[in-house]
């Protein structure tokens, strides 16, 4: 008999279809063994030795591994081929140490074909990525578990900080300030509405930014002719995107579903553990040369010949620290459009019409560019028309309405039809939402496919950074904390330092250093500064918001708008001499619950997701967790209940 060990029960039934009775596979659940929660665990005089501990509540799972062991002559271990996984295996392998003889397995998607080219090609245990695994774990400990007792004692107890959360959150809370300070330009746009053979376009001039000009210009084009200077015509490819990788793909569930990172890789795991997709955590383009001859048999009957490059298309990884044995993400069955969940699905399809798309001929647009004159001033009109669909007929979502112009020739003379001028305001930087928060990460090398779920998930339970409308605002809380990193361990949150680590953990799986290396550099200098921090840092105070109201229990302070462990609520500014504290509600102004007419009210799980719910609750169970289209651009009110 051989065992086999994978993480989770989903991957050990989709695995079981595939593989005879003289296997018993069986599931870790995740992690059996990690640091201690209740102390540092991490020996910082000898080498950083750590102490591992068997996973709370995962006693039992343990036990029964070992009895299965002893009944089997080999031990197979295969759970996912990441530094994670790697990390999984090996602490499986030494609970399970004796007669038996180990091997690993690694595969990219539970088919039939990959599982049996794993088995008749097994290896051991990669200790290089088992060190990286070690190194990231024990970096992130000595950051958590030493600055957070500083946060308590300068700040507010109960806080904590992460190595690269907090970075995340500095992000955040810089995009913030910029909004806070940002001011506004006025700017012009000036253009006509013009006609030819009743067939009616608009031109415009640059942009404008001086008032008087923008009136000048307009009152000359009231009067004056039009006449076509320039048609210019030229043809437009537009390539298809990549197929995707982790990041990618959760920057378009987070931008076309208004799904969480979380939630994404979430899903994406029960598709990748019931064999559907190839391994969900990769940074690599790559696609496997027989995938990519299936996908170009599939789009040549589907689709037609034409839509057929004659080659297949490849695509190149932009960072250097790619792992080039990973595949990028993509459907393990070409011919499966659909699977049977629904919520599934709607991941599922996005993969799935992303990895057809990239084999795909690109879509051609005519673009026409015609310059008029009118006076001194030149106008540019634009049009496009769509020549070829190519791999836009995978995903209609992305076609473009032809916008059309007349036909138009040079010195062509042209009707005035009405003269237009409107200001317009220069725009705030935008706030990051999931998806964007994601792009920068990537961008600055600052975590990796594995960690952004957990980084935007671990922000917002701790109540640093909260999500409204999709858009990810820090809290006072978060600010604060981040402005006193930001002060006395500037190291720490510097994007470029915390890009390094990263980098250095990568040459650590590729075995260029030690964890041992990496760990000793970085200890003596924070554990230093640990110590000068402890001494000379001045406490920090949380802003709070202020409600104009005086506090109904002692009369003299006035009632603020905190932010705790479960969210906002309302207090007395004497806290903690005055203990009052009251229920914080928001209410959406104005607009009425469309089942029973109650008062609309901003409400949040558990996990602090926001939703929007009935006042009446739990008599009205009426809820959204998009904001309904009647509710755009109203304001909410919080009021004490």
């Amino acid at each position: 008999m051989k065992l086999i060990v994978v993480e989770s029960p989903t991957k050990a039934r989709t695995l079981a279809k595939f593989l005879g009775g003289e296997f018993t596979i069986e599931a870790s659940m995740g992690h059996v063994r990690d640091l201690p929660q209740k102390n540092l665990g991490v020996d910082v005089e000898h080498d950083f030795k750590p102490e591992y501990v068997i996973v709370k509540g995962k006693t039992a799972v343990v036990k029964k591994l070992k009895e299965l062991a002893k009944k089997s002559d080999r031990v197979i271990l295969a759970t996912d081929p990441d530094r994670e996984g790697e990390a999984i295996a090996w602490h499986v392998q030494y609970l399970l140490k004796g007669k038996n003889k180990f091997s690993r397995i690694v595969f990219h998607e539970i088919t039939k074909t990959a599982i049996e080219a794993a088995l008749k090609n097994p290896g051991e245990v990669d200790l290089k990525l088992v060190d990286a695994q070690l190194g990231r774990r024990i970096l992130d400990r000595l950051v958590g578990y030493k600055l957070s007792p500083i946060l308590w004692q300068k700040v507010r107890r109960g806080l904590s900080a992460g190595r690269v959360q907090s970075v995340a959150v500095r992000l955040i809370v810089e995009r913030e300030e910029e909004i806070k300070v940002f001011k506004p330009e006025a700017f012009w746009v000036v253009g006509a509405v013009l006609g030819k053979d009743k067939e009616e376009f608009e031109a415009y001039l640059n942009k404008i930014t001086d008032e008087m000009k923008a009136k000048a210009a307009a009152a000359v084009l009231a009067k004056a002719s039009y006449q076509v200077k320039n048609v210019e015509t030229k043809e437009v490819r537009q390539w298809p995107l990549p197929p995707f990788i982790t990041s990618t793909l959760q920057r378009s569930a987070g931008n076309r579903l208004k799904w969480s990172a979380k939630k994404t890789m979430r899903q994406a795991q029960q598709l990748y553990e019931q064999g559907l997709i190839t391994y969900h955590r990769t940074d690599s383009v790559n696609l496997a040369m027989e995938a990519v001859g299936k996908a170009r048999d599939f789009i040549g009957k589907k689709f037609g010949g034409e839509y057929l490059p004659e080659k297949p298309i490849g695509y190149k990884s932009g960072s250097k620290n790619v792992q080039g044995a990973h595949e990028a993400i993509r459907p393990t069955d070409m011919t499966r459009e659909i699977v049977e969940d629904q919520s599934a699905n709607r991941l599922y399809r996005l993969i799935w019409e992303r990895f057809v798309a990239c084999q795909m001929k690109p879509v051609l647009v005519e673009k026409t560019t015609v310059t008029v004159s009118a006076a001194d001033y030149e106008l540019k009109a634009e049009g496009e028309r769509l020549v070829f669909d190519g791999w836009w007929k995978v995903d209609k979502r992305l076609m473009i309405k032809d916008l059309k112009l007349p036909e138009l020739k040079q010195r062509d003379q042209l009707d005035l039809i009405k003269v237009l001028s409107e200001q317009k305001l220069t725009q705030p930087p935008a706030r990051y939402t999931e998806a964007s928060l994601i792009k920068v990460l990537e961008q600055k090398g600052i975590g990796r496919p594995s960690t952004y779920a957990p980084i935007l998930s671990t922000i917002q339970d701790r109540f640093y950074v909260e999500k409204k409308e999709q858009k990810l605002i820090p809290t006072s809380i978060g600010t604060t904390v981040t402005k006193f990193l930001m002060e006395y361990f500037p190291k720490i949150m510097d994007y470029e330092f915390t890009a390094k680590m990263e980098g250095d953990l990568d040459e650590i799986a590729q075995g260029k250093q030690s964890s041992q290396e990496l760990l000793k550099n970085f200890y003596s200098d924070f554990d230093s500064n640990l110590i000068k921090v402890k001494e000379k840092a001045k406490r920090a105070k949380i802003e709070v918001e202020t409600t104009g109201e005086k506090c109904p229990e002692c009369k003299e302070g006035d009632v603020v708008i905190r932010t705790g462990r479960f969210g906002k609520f309302f207090s007395c500014s004497r806290f903690p001499e005055c203990k009052y504290t009251k229920q914080y509600k928001e209410i959406i102004q104005g607009v009425k619950c469309p089942e029973c007419g109650g008062e609309v009210v901003v409400r949040k799980t558990r996990r602090g997701k926001q939703f929007y719910g009935c006042g009446n609750y739990p008599k009205c169970k009426w809820m959204s967790w998009n904001k309904p289209k009647s509710l755009q651009g109203v304001s909410s009110q919080a009021v004490i209940v």
